[in-house]
């Protein structure tokens, strides 16, 4: 049947010329070969067919068609169902041959009803089973017998975290075809639940894997060397080994990904020891100590119940101690996202719901009743072998969260960043690799990468001397640097003004709430940990090594994509108030929701009242980073549901219109900025005037010296808006004005304070004036000039200014046009003196 297909050589595809690319059985550039070197041609459109599960370093696909199914042909007979493609006797056959092969006639546990239906429609297409049978019929060759033999006698069972494995190797000195078939026939002749075998075949390791129970799932162990495939059926090809090294990669993957079959009954602790909501944080530290255990279930009122509502750990208690809080419930802390599981519940859901949800404690529930609790320690304990722990970087009890998620980026990071700064990235990967240490960038520039948002505010953290680091950078490439030592900051600054921030990895740690952080040296991970949202943790190595390779130790990723906005931790809020308003201004910037836990933990941090202890200038810095987003608004009334208006004074009136002013503020800058797109002005005060508009001079002045806010910005909220009232009051009440008269009320007045103005006012009439007044009246000027005066015979003096404010006057209320309207009227109206 080959002759119905037109297969043409690898070697004769220019792979620079494809533009599209079909993938069918596999999404991984590493089972592609040699044409995955089409998948940097610019342009290319890839689509993709296929059943595997997947994975995080899948290739991207423009078009994507994916099922769990047995077989690939499967996912192509429903497209031709649905969109009713005939399809010949002879196509029929092939394709159906294909749900036979990769399902070993419906055989494997991979196997689903999809297949089964798949293989009834090409049946009804003419499909030919004689066909099917004689090439699907396999004997027997010596050859194969010899092999198998071979196979049976150098297997070898292991048991691994109580699950058994059998591993078996074989070397020939040729490719072998059959060597799936083979291990297929192995595994059902010997009964075998999960069998591994390795052949060395020329100058490759070839790895092919059954498995017949849900503890072995084949397709992520050979995903990890490599391969891939279903939790079933799986294959990798090992380069540049030895059979004993891939065999020695392969036990060490063994053991690190195999889960022992115990439920969640066997690994509990019970009686669970609970803490009502009401316990005080310094009574919660003592029932940690008198136990000697390191996280507490929260229960309900009822000392005696059993309903749960969170949990605390130690690290939060310490911390709420350390600020003072010894006093306040624990129910204030706790974590209240938390997931609970029956008892007999397997090792995959717990290790799910514990390292998933990064949860220190996990109850068991049978009935509404708690009958234990699994903490992280049982899991890893449970997880890991004792003699293995010391080869492996795992997180202990009291440790931030770990569990570090690593892939690459780099194709996505040629698609999303401009080549000049995809250039300077790596130049800085460079520097850091000459120094020793490792460079990242991190926080909002990959959050925004991952948001499809533009930022080029790049932000280097190195393991290492940043201060060293930049300046050595700054000497290479023509750029100089702005250093901070006390907090082992610097800026890089190039020729053209771009800049670069560079920080020393830091731990930092607050002395008493609301206070500025105090800094220590420390790793990547601890930097990390410091910040304020899950969704600014990412960060991206730039050694050339490593070039590419996201890091994300707190699931930011994950919390990018389900769009939730996430605190590290709970008492985060206590620690730097100011973290609110960055959560509220995140919120509303990219569309996301403050999780359930963080939304009840900023709801502490004003209950607390924690806002007062910060200074005013903090507090104002955020507020104007909030009001200078490019639409304010959802992020104020935000604000205003939380109660936190207050910080600007604790006395300031909310008015029922605010809302209506903040809008009306929004559609006049926003009408400002459409005519005048050059024209600088700062619009972040006209939200700030329309927040105070109700304040009087005194009052103003008071919120003035609080948020210590700049003599030119206090002079423009306090004096000059309220002095703009009277202004306001005449244009709104004032039957008639001409153009002259609107100009001179307001020429006096900034850009900023006109569309306060304009926002503010209520009368359709006032608004057209000043709508007026800053499209066309402001920018109208006299032609006649002072020598001109002097040569019609005017002598110098108060007269001068007089008649040409009389002119302009004049212009602005059209009884002159031109420059001979102006000297006629001049001389017209000075006939004594000319």
């Amino acid at each position: 049947m080959v002759y119905l297909f037109n297969i043409v050589e690898l070697s004769k595809i220019d792979f620079s010329a494809v533009r599209r690319l079909v993938l069918v059985d596999t999404r991984r550039r590493n089972r592609i070969g040699d044409i995955g070197q089409v998948l940097d041609n610019p342009g290319l459109e890839i689509h993709i067919y296929d059943h595997h599960p997947k994975n995080d370093d899948d290739i991207p696909a423009h078009k994507e068609h994916h099922m769990l199914t047995g077989a690939t042909i499967t996912i192509l007979s429903a497209i031709l169902r649905e969109k009713e493609i005939s399809i010949s006797p002879e196509e029929a056959t092939i394709m159906c041959l294909g749900i036979y092969e990769d399902t070993g006639s419906f055989s494997f546990p991979s196997t689903t009803e999809h297949d089964f239906k798949a293989a009834a429609y090409f049946l009804s297409k003419g499909a030919n089973l004689n066909v099917i049978s004689s090439m699907i019929t396999r004997e027997f060759n010596p050859e194969q017998i010899g092999l198998l033999n071979d196979m049976i006698q150098t297997a070898r069972h292991f048991t691994i975290n109580g699950v058994d494995i059998v591993l078996t190797s074989v070397i020939t000195d040729n490719y072998f075809a059959d060597f799936s078939f083979l291990v297929q026939k192995m595994a059902k002749m010997e009964n075998i639940d999960a069998l591994f075998a390795l052949g060395l075949m020329e100058n490759k390791v070839y790895v092919v894997a059954r498995s017949r129970t849900a503890d072995v799932d084949v397709g992520d162990i050979l995903d990890h060397l490599g391969g891939g495939g279903h939790p079933s059926a799986a294959a990798a090809t090992i380069k540049g080994k030895t059979i004993a090294q891939a065999e020695q990669m392969l036990i060490e993957t063994l053991y690190a990904k195999i889960n022992p079959r115990r439920l969640a009954r066997h690994l509990m602790s019970a009686p669970a020891i609970m803490a009502v909501r009401e316990t005080t944080c310094l009574d919660a530290k003592k029932l940690l100590n008198r136990y000697n255990i390191n996280a507490l279930l929260v229960g309900a009122s009822d000392p005696a119940g059993d309903a749960f509502s969170g949990y605390i750990t130690r690290q939060v208690i310490e911390k709420a101690l350390f600020h003072d809080l010894g006093d306040i419930p624990i129910a204030e802390y706790m974590s209240t996202e938390i997931c609970d599981v029956h008892p007999d519940a397997d090792i995959v859901e717990i290790q799910d719901k514990i390292i998933g949800n990064k949860q220190r404690i996990l109850p068991v529930v049978e009935n509404g009743r708690v009958l234990g609790v699994i903490t992280r320690t049982d899991l890893l304990n449970t997880l890991v072998q004792k003699n293995r722990l010391s080869n492996h970087e795992l997180p202990g009890v009291d440790d931030p969260p770990s569990g570090k998620r690593q892939r690459m980026v780099l194709n996505f990071m040629r698609e999303r960043l401009a080549k000049p700064i995809l250039q300077t990235l790596n130049q800085l990967g460079e520097t850091a690799t000459q120094l020793g240490y490792n460079a990242f960038v991190v926080g909002g520039f990959v959050r925004d990468m991952f948001l499809y948002r533009k930022n080029e505010d790049i932000d280097v953290v190195v393991e290492g001397n940043g201060i060293t680091f930049a300046k050595t950078f700054a000497r290479e490439y023509g750029a100089r640097t702005h250093t901070h030592h006390k907090f082992g900051t610097a800026v890089i600054i190039f020729p053209d003004g771009f800049k670069i921030d560079v920080a020393s990895a830091r731990m930092e740690y607050y002395q008493f709430p609301a206070s500025l952080p105090v800094v220590e040296m420390s790793s990547i991970k601890m930097d990390m940990f410091r910040r304020d949202f899950t969704i600014n943790t990412l960060a991206v190595q730039l050694n050339p090594n490593k070039f590419g390779r996201l890091i994300d130790f707190f699931n930011g990723q994950k919390d990018i994509k389900d769009k939730v906005l996430r605190v590290l931790h709970n008492l985060s809020f206590v620690e730097d108030p100011t973290r609110v308003f960055r959560a509220l201004r995140f919120e509303q910037r990219f569309g996301f929701t403050i999780g359930k836990l963080t939304s009840s933990l900023i709801d502490n941090a004003v209950k607390m009242d924690f806002f007062k202890r910060l200074s005013g200038k903090r507090v104002y810095t955020e507020l104007v980073l909030i009001l200078k987003e490019e639409n304010p608004v959802p992020t104020i009334m935000r604000l205003l549901d939380y109660a936190l208006l207050k910080v600007i004074h604790p006395k300031l009136k909310i008015e029922n219109d605010l809302k209506r002013l903040l809008d009306s503020a929004k559609k006049v800058v926003d009408w400002h900025d459409l005519l005048f797109i050059d024209e600088p002005y700062e619009r972040w005060t006209v939200y700030f005037m329309v927040l105070i508009r109700h304040c009087g001079l005194a009052m103003t002045r008071e919120i003035c010296r609080h948020l210590t806010i700049a003599p030119r910005h206090a002079k423009l909220f306090a004096d000059t808006r309220v002095g703009v009232e009277k202004c306001l009051i005449s244009l709104e009440r004032r039957k008639h004005m001409n153009n002259a008269e609107i100009f001179n009320r307001l020429k006096i007045f900034k850009t900023e304070v006109i569309l306060y103005m304009m926002a503010c006012s209520h009368s359709e009439t006032a608004k057209k004036r000043i709508s007026l007044y800053q499209t066309q009246l402001r920018n109208i000027s006299v032609g006649i000039s002072g020598k001109d005066l002097l040569a019609l015979g005017l002598q110098p003096g108060p007269l001068f200014s007089q008649t040409l404010q009389r002119v302009l006057e004049a212009k602005l209320n059209g009884k002159v046009k031109t420059l001979e309207d102006e000297f006629a009227f001049v001389r017209k109206q000075l006939p004594g003196t000319i």
